[in-house]
Protein backbone atom coordinates (compact mmCIF):
# COMPACT_ATOMS: atom_id res chain seq x y z
CA UNK A 1 0.00 0.00 0.00
CA UNK A 2 1.46 3.21 -0.95
CA UNK A 3 0.80 6.06 1.94
CA UNK A 4 0.81 9.86 0.19
CA UNK A 5 3.25 11.90 2.31
CA UNK A 6 1.74 13.64 5.26
CA UNK A 7 3.48 17.02 6.38
CA UNK A 8 4.90 14.47 9.33
CA UNK A 9 6.47 12.08 6.25
CA UNK A 10 8.34 15.95 4.79
CA UNK A 11 9.92 16.82 8.26
CA UNK A 12 13.79 16.62 7.80
CA UNK A 13 15.97 14.56 10.27
CA UNK A 14 17.13 17.33 12.35
CA UNK A 15 13.41 18.77 12.98
CA UNK A 16 12.60 15.01 13.94
CA UNK A 17 15.44 15.31 16.70
CA UNK A 18 14.27 18.70 18.26
CA UNK A 19 10.90 16.52 18.63
CA UNK A 20 11.64 13.32 19.88
CA UNK A 21 14.36 12.12 22.78
CA UNK A 22 17.47 10.11 21.50
CA UNK A 23 15.90 6.69 21.73
CA UNK A 24 13.07 7.31 20.43
CA UNK A 25 14.53 9.07 17.18
CA UNK A 26 16.92 6.67 16.87
CA UNK A 27 14.04 3.57 16.78
CA UNK A 28 11.13 5.59 14.80
CA UNK A 29 13.27 7.55 12.29
CA UNK A 30 16.29 5.69 12.15
CA UNK A 31 14.65 1.84 12.17
CA UNK A 32 16.31 0.78 15.27
CA UNK A 33 14.80 -1.40 18.09
CA UNK A 34 15.05 -0.67 21.71
CA UNK A 35 16.04 -3.14 24.11
CA UNK A 36 13.74 -5.65 24.99
CA UNK A 37 11.85 -5.12 28.62
CA UNK A 38 13.60 -1.76 28.77
CA UNK A 39 10.44 0.44 27.80
CA UNK A 40 8.61 2.28 30.48
CA UNK A 41 5.60 -0.29 31.60
CA UNK A 42 2.29 0.80 30.16
CA UNK A 43 -0.48 1.34 33.32
CA UNK A 44 -3.29 -0.99 32.94
CA UNK A 45 -6.40 0.11 32.40
CA UNK A 46 -8.35 1.35 29.31
CA UNK A 47 -5.67 3.65 27.16
CA UNK A 48 -4.93 4.40 23.55
CA UNK A 49 -1.94 4.16 22.32
CA UNK A 50 -0.90 6.80 19.73
CA UNK A 51 2.72 7.14 17.51
CA UNK A 52 5.06 9.24 19.92
CA UNK A 53 5.99 11.32 16.81
CA UNK A 54 2.44 12.00 14.95
CA UNK A 55 0.41 11.45 17.91
CA UNK A 56 -2.09 9.15 15.40
CA UNK A 57 -4.21 6.41 17.46
CA UNK A 58 -2.77 3.17 16.56
CA UNK A 59 -3.96 0.64 19.36
CA UNK A 60 -6.56 0.80 22.11
CA UNK A 61 -5.82 -1.15 25.47
CA UNK A 62 -8.17 -3.80 24.64
CA UNK A 63 -6.11 -5.36 22.09
CA UNK A 64 -3.07 -5.66 24.21
CA UNK A 65 -1.86 -8.84 25.75
CA UNK A 66 1.35 -10.29 27.51
CA UNK A 67 3.47 -12.13 25.22
CA UNK A 68 5.04 -13.88 27.57
CA UNK A 69 9.19 -13.16 27.27
CA UNK A 70 9.13 -11.56 24.06
CA UNK A 71 10.11 -8.24 26.04
CA UNK A 72 8.00 -5.62 23.81
CA UNK A 73 4.08 -4.15 24.35
CA UNK A 74 2.13 -6.81 21.86
CA UNK A 75 -1.19 -5.87 20.54
CA UNK A 76 -3.66 -8.29 18.73
CA UNK A 77 -4.62 -6.34 16.05
CA UNK A 78 -4.81 -1.80 15.39
CA UNK A 79 -7.63 0.68 15.89
CA UNK A 80 -7.83 0.08 11.99
CA UNK A 81 -6.46 -1.44 8.85
CA UNK A 82 -5.24 2.15 7.73
CA UNK A 83 -3.62 3.12 11.11
CA UNK A 84 -0.38 0.61 9.94
CA UNK A 85 1.72 0.32 6.90
CA UNK A 86 3.57 -3.49 6.16
CA UNK A 87 6.81 -3.00 5.35
CA UNK A 88 8.87 -6.72 4.36
CA UNK A 89 12.17 -6.55 6.42
CA UNK A 90 14.96 -8.72 5.67
CA UNK A 91 17.23 -7.39 8.21
CA UNK A 92 19.52 -9.66 10.48
CA UNK A 93 19.21 -12.47 7.63
CA UNK A 94 15.75 -12.92 8.81
CA UNK A 95 12.27 -12.87 6.85
CA UNK A 96 9.57 -10.46 8.85
CA UNK A 97 6.64 -7.70 8.06
CA UNK A 98 8.01 -4.24 9.65
CA UNK A 99 5.02 -2.38 10.69
CA UNK A 100 5.61 1.70 10.01
CA UNK A 101 2.74 4.28 11.34
CA UNK A 102 0.92 5.05 8.06
CA UNK A 103 0.03 8.60 8.61
CA UNK A 104 4.30 9.38 9.31
CA UNK A 105 5.98 6.63 8.28
CA UNK A 106 7.78 5.84 11.97
CA UNK A 107 9.42 2.57 12.45
CA UNK A 108 7.31 0.63 15.34
CA UNK A 109 7.87 -2.80 15.40
CA UNK A 110 6.82 -6.08 13.59
CA UNK A 111 4.04 -8.08 13.42
CA UNK A 112 4.29 -11.76 13.60
CA UNK A 113 1.57 -14.53 13.05
CA UNK A 114 1.90 -16.34 16.46
CA UNK A 115 -0.65 -14.31 18.60
CA UNK A 116 -4.09 -14.99 20.20
CA UNK A 117 -7.48 -15.92 18.62
CA UNK A 118 -9.10 -14.46 15.97
CA UNK A 119 -6.64 -12.26 14.73
CA UNK A 120 -3.79 -14.85 15.28
CA UNK A 121 -1.29 -11.86 15.22
CA UNK A 122 1.16 -10.16 17.60
CA UNK A 123 2.21 -6.56 17.12
CA UNK A 124 5.52 -6.47 18.68
CA UNK A 125 5.64 -2.47 19.00
CA UNK A 126 8.69 -0.65 20.71
CA UNK A 127 7.27 0.73 24.00
CA UNK A 128 9.32 4.45 22.86
CA UNK A 129 7.35 4.61 19.70
CA UNK A 130 4.08 4.76 21.61
CA UNK A 131 2.22 7.24 23.64
CA UNK A 132 -0.29 5.94 26.30
CA UNK A 133 -3.40 7.99 26.35
CA UNK A 134 -5.91 6.70 29.55
CA UNK A 135 -8.93 7.33 28.54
Amino acid sequence: MTVPPTRFTRRSAPEWQTRLDDLAFRVTRMGETERPFSHVDFPPGPATYHCRCCTEPLFDASARFDPGCCGWPAFSRPLGPAKLREVADDAWCLCRTEVRCANCDAHLGHVFADGPQPTGLRYCINGVALHHVPK
